[in-house]
């Protein structure tokens, strides 16, 4: 089955909705986990930026709030040491019995990394994180205690006593679209994790996982993919599209702020990643793709982020997430431009239609 992966944070903000109330809302930030939860989605991504709430906090909060609904917490490798944050992850990954997993990012703006005081440059990062998995992975596996030295970390006698609820490990995703991201993320991901391109582009992508994940000396099957959307739904097709529209011209009509300090827009023009580049390129070839997929909020936006949307009545765009699946996506990561209101519409229209046909095809091989 495929897994669905909604997103929380902890004000009610969107690209068209200014923030309301405080920025870090408690009731806010449990309604909304809650929501999740009961539109029976896998997970909630919390994401990573240098003015934002810390993410291992928002997740312990949430799950105190929930039962069931599963975590993946964005990190930046160099903040925090490899040993420390393993523990960390361990120990919220026991208190929440297993509801934990990581969304490893090794950052695509300069001017967002030293705003925590990290000046290396992209490729250095790379670097860094991949070094850093490997410490972690062996925190996570280690019996006894065990040294490592490398370009960037140098530990001696490390042992953890705190081992992940989930064994062997918690499931590492990992995001990026260059060479480097590839290479990183074929050794350590159990889930990469790609923006919405259309499906010709994202089978390219999926390919350069696989091989990479190859040249690792891993099986590339042994590696998930995980797409990224903003679904606008309506009644019908036309409905939606009206609603589509509406939302572009908010967002163009730039009258919204940013949801953090200001500081979002610094990948727009000067800093955007491999993964923006490629959603603008999109956005060049076309306004609309495939089945639904719709390119104008990733221009409208810079391409900041998943903003590539899927229009369409609830119907159109299950069809449209299938259309990914049958090329080999296992994930699926869905927010809304009306954040909660969005979650509650998707689990009540949309991943039934989903989970019902895969259901069906799964039924119909056996």
């Amino acid at each position: 089955m495929v897994e669905f992966i909604g997103m929380i944070r902890t004000s009610d903000a969107s690209e068209i909705r200014p923030v309301r109330g405080p920025f870090l809302d408690r009731d806010y930030t449990r309604r909304f986990a809650q929501a999740h939860e009961e539109a029976g989605f896998d997970r909630v991504l919390i994401g990573y930026h240098s003015w934002d709430a810390d993410g291992f906090a928002v997740a312990g909060y949430a799950a105190a709030h929930t039962e069931r609904l599963g975590f993946l917490i964005a990190h930046r490798p160099g903040f925090v040491a490899p040993t420390v944050w393993a523990r960390k992850i361990a120990t919220l990954d026991q208190f929440t019995g297993g509801r934990i997993a990581v969304h490893i990012i090794s950052g695509a703006s300069d001017t967002e990394q030293r705003r925590d005081g990290d000046h290396t440059d992209k490729t250095t990062r790379y670097r860094r994180t991949d070094e850093y998995l490997d410490v972690v992975r062996r925190t996570w596996a280690a019996t006894e205690p065990f040294s490592f030295e490398g370009e960037f970390y140098r530990v001696e006698g490390a042992l953890s006593r705190v081992p992940t609820f989930t064994r062997p490990r918690v499931p590492i995703y990992f995001g990026g679209s260059s060479a480097d991201a590839y290479r990183v993320g074929g050794r350590h991901a159990d889930v990469y994790a790609l923006w919405g391109e259309p499906l010709r582009e994202t089978a390219e992508q999926i390919a350069s996982v696989r091989a990479a994940a190859a040249a690792a000396g891993r099986d590339p099957a042994e590696v998930g993919i995980s797409v990224s959307f903003r679904p606008i739904l309506g009644r019908t097709d036309e409905e939606a599209w009206e609603r589509a529209r509406s939302i572009l011209r908010v967002i163009e009509g730039g009258t919204v702020p940013p949801a953090g300090n200001g500081s979002a827009p610094y990948v727009l023009n000067r800093e955007s990643s491999a993964g923006s580049r490629r959603l603008l390129a999109a956005a060049d070839r076309g306004e609309v793709h495939d089945r639904a997929l719709w390119t104008a909020t990733a221009k409208a936006t810079g391409a900041a982020g998943n903003s590539t949307a899927l229009v369409g009545s609830p119907e159109t765009v299950a069809r449209a997430l299938l259309d990914y699946v049958d090329i080999g996506v296992t994930t699926i990561l869905i927010r809304g431009y009306e954040p909660l209101e969005d979650a509650v519409a998707y689990g009540r229209d949309l991943l039934p239609l989903v989970r019902s046909e895969l259901a069906h095809r799964a039924a119909a091989a056996v």
